[in-house]
Order: C-alpha cells, then sequence, then structure tokens
C-alpha cells in the first residue's frame, strides 16, 4: 500500500474527481482531501491510497504535472507525518511566556492567582481606554 500526495489542486477538486483521476492505474484504497480546521474550505493538497506499489509508481509518474481545471498537479510519494508542536511554537504557555513573567513575589510564578498585579497581557490598570491615572471625567 502506497500513500501519495497531490498538491496544488484546485478548490473545486473533490474526493470523487481525484480517485476518478487515479482509479486508471489500478485500485485506488481512500482518498483524503485536506481542509481548514476552522473554515472547512480545502488547503489544495490531500492523499490517494494506492494498493499496488507498481501501479502507485504509474501514477505517480504520469499524473505529476498533469493538469486538473487549470492546476497543475504536484504528485509524488508521501512522506511519513512530522511531529510537531501543536502550539506552534516552544512557548510552554503559548502566549510568549509573559504571564510566568508578571513581576510577581511568588518567584515568577503565574500571575493569575495575583489578581492586584498586571495579568501579562499588556493592558494597564485603567482597563481599556481609561487615563493611567484613573481619573476618567478629566479627559474632555
Amino acid at each position: 500500500m502506497k500513500n501519495i500526495y497531490v498538491g496544488n489542486l484546485p478548490r473545486t477538486a473533490t474526493e470523487a474527481s481525484l480517485k476518478d483521476l487515479f482509479v486508471t492505474f489500478g485500485e485506488v484504497g481512500a482518498v483524503k482531501l485536506i481542509k481548514d480546521r476552522y473554515t472547512g474550505e480545502p488547503r489544495g493538497f490531500g492523499f490517494v491510497e494506492m494498493s499496488d506499489d507498481a501501479a502507485a509508481d504509474a501514477a505517480v509518474n504520469e499524473l505529476n504535472g498533469h493538469n486538473l481545471e487549470g492546476s497543475s498537479l504536484r504528485i509524488n510519494e508521501a512522506r511519513p507525518q512530522e511531529n510537531r508542536p501543536r502550539s506552534g511554537g516552544s512557548s510552554s504557555s503559548g502566549f510568549g511566556d509573559r504571564r510566568s513573567s508578571g513581576g510577581s513575589s511568588n518567584g515568577g510564578g503565574s500571575s493569575f492567582g495575583n489578581r492586584s498585579r498586571s495579568s501579562g497581557f499588556g493592558e494597564r490598570r485603567g482597563g481599556f481606554g481609561g487615563s493611567r491615572d484613573g481619573n476618567r471625567g478629566d479627559r474632555y
């Protein structure tokens, strides 16, 4: 069983149209179009599984560069997925570690328990749009 990467797909491509393209080379096990997890929009690539390795190699060689609805497809054997951090970075808190440097006197721990200190998100004690010294009446 070979897993094939199919890139540069047009937005109008469907799993059925991709399967129809590959079935001429041999049996297609599964087709998966990758979509954005938040919007559900296609991300422009997908994967096709073929049971026969020789048929999969023939499909890769013949279909790489194939024009599908105006898009030149990029097709090659899929590589194993890399282990990547889910947060998108090496920060443990996901907020650039600003929360743990709130200047609290408890050794630099989280400032959530210490409400009198800055919350670590950049706002001042005046809140949203308030003046620094809290005298809101003399702004105008």
